[in-house]
């Protein structure tokens, strides 16, 4: 990744093509639990976190809603910790699936 420094060379544009140093320092210390979170498919973009798996049936909490559903495993993608957010380098991401790679490209 290039630093705050580097990314100056890119001017005004730079603020959009990632994070503030404290951005991305308050994202690496942001409580994060790699097993339950993940994304959902649905008609909007929902965060959700995992109650329960069995078998091939997993039951997520949806983060905007508090809603409860059962889903096939299929429906739930792995969730990316914060520090990946808006990161340049997508091939860096711990999870690599199509929810993820949307969801960094819509924030940055």
């Amino acid at each position: 990744m290039s630093t705050d420094a580097e990314m100056a060379a890119y001017g005004k544009a730079a603020m959009y093509l990632r994070k503030p140093e404290r951005e991305r320092i308050e994202a690496q210390t942001k409580q994060f639990d790699a097993k339950a979170a993940c994304y959902v498919v649905d008609e909007k973009e929902l965060k959700a976190t995992i109650v329960k798996r069995d078998k091939d049936q997993v039951t997520v909490k949806l983060l905007n809603s508090d809603e409860t559903r059962t889903l096939k495993d299929d429906d739930v993608s792995s969730m990316n910790p914060p520090k990946f957010d808006k990161i340049e380098d997508m091939a860096m991401m711990t999870y690599l699936n199509e929810a993820s790679v949307l969801y960094n490209l819509k924030e940055r």
